[in-house]
């Protein structure tokens, strides 16, 4: 059943085939709950770009691996919008479990660094041929036990995934990352884990737009304000992504430190 997201739509609705659809809509987006395929219709201008970008960072939030845009039906009224989609993909390159692949019959896209179909049958044939994403998610409570849960977690998930060497960082990075949400987001949170070539991938959602802020080393004298600081420690990649209903925190750890 495909589901509806309406960026910058108006009140009145026609209904159409059994669906709802906005009669003055700037830009549609469906989304098709049974695949990973999105589609948009109607305009792209500079002023949907945003809320398109929401709705993209959305869906890629809700389901792990690979998405497909379809632009087939959608009109780009401003050139400049158009670069929302490779904005998405650099923003979601480190989250755990995430792509996008952009269906696109001018292939106008092409060249922002994204991967871009141009028929329906060769974007879903590519999403068939996409390795079956291992990952895992699980929802947490804002509590002080939520801690030990999430390395448990991730301490099973890297033995099983074969990156058993990356399991303590991991639980140090899961654990501050967890901890920041019981004692400053307070609301529940979705966690998700991602191996990919070796590296493990961490994601926390959670229903704050409070982002979090490093500010390096924290005096001696002073209690907390070290959780960052061991994230930051022990990942190679991590940082904070805003979310229109709160946001999510990712963090990459690899096997052995990057060269500087």
């Amino acid at each position: 059943m495909n589901r509806p997201d309406r960026p910058d739509a108006r009140d009145t609705t026609d209904v159409q085939n059994g669906a709802v659809m906005p009669t003055d809509v700037r830009c549609l987006v469906e989304t098709d709950e049974s695949s990973g395929l999105l589609r948009l219709s109607g305009v792209l201008d500079s002023a949907a770009a945003g809320a398109v970008r929401d709705a993209l960072l959305l869906r890629l939030c809700e389901r792990p691996g690979p998405v497909v845009v379809d632009l087939s039906r959608l009109r780009v009224a401003d050139p400049a919008a158009r670069r929302v989609f490779a904005e998405v993909r650099r923003e979601i390159a480190d989250w755990p479990a995430a792509g996008v692949l952009v269906l696109d019959p001018t292939e106008t896209t092409a060249g922002d660094g994204l991967a871009v179909c141009s028929t329906l049958d060769e974007a879903l044939a590519a999403l068939a041929r996409a390795p079956m994403t291992a990952a895992t998610t699980t929802e947490l409570a804002p509590v002080v036990g939520a801690a030990r849960q999430v390395r448990m977690l991730v301490t099973d998930r890297c033995a099983r995934w074969g990156i058993g060497a990356l399991a303590e960082a991991g639980c140090i990075a899961a654990t501050e990352m967890v901890n920041n949400v019981v004692a400053h987001a307070r609301t529940g949170m979705t966690v998700r884990l991602a191996p990919h070539g070796g590296t493990l991938h961490i994601g926390v959602r959670d229903r704050s737009r409070r982002q979090p802020a490093y500010r390096g080393l924290a005096p001696v004298d002073t209690a907390g304000g070290r959780g960052l600081l061991l994230i930051d420690t022990v990942a190679q990649r991590w940082g904070s992504t805003l979310l229109p209903d709160g946001k999510l925190v990712w963090a990459v750890l690899h096997p052995t430190p990057l060269p500087l």
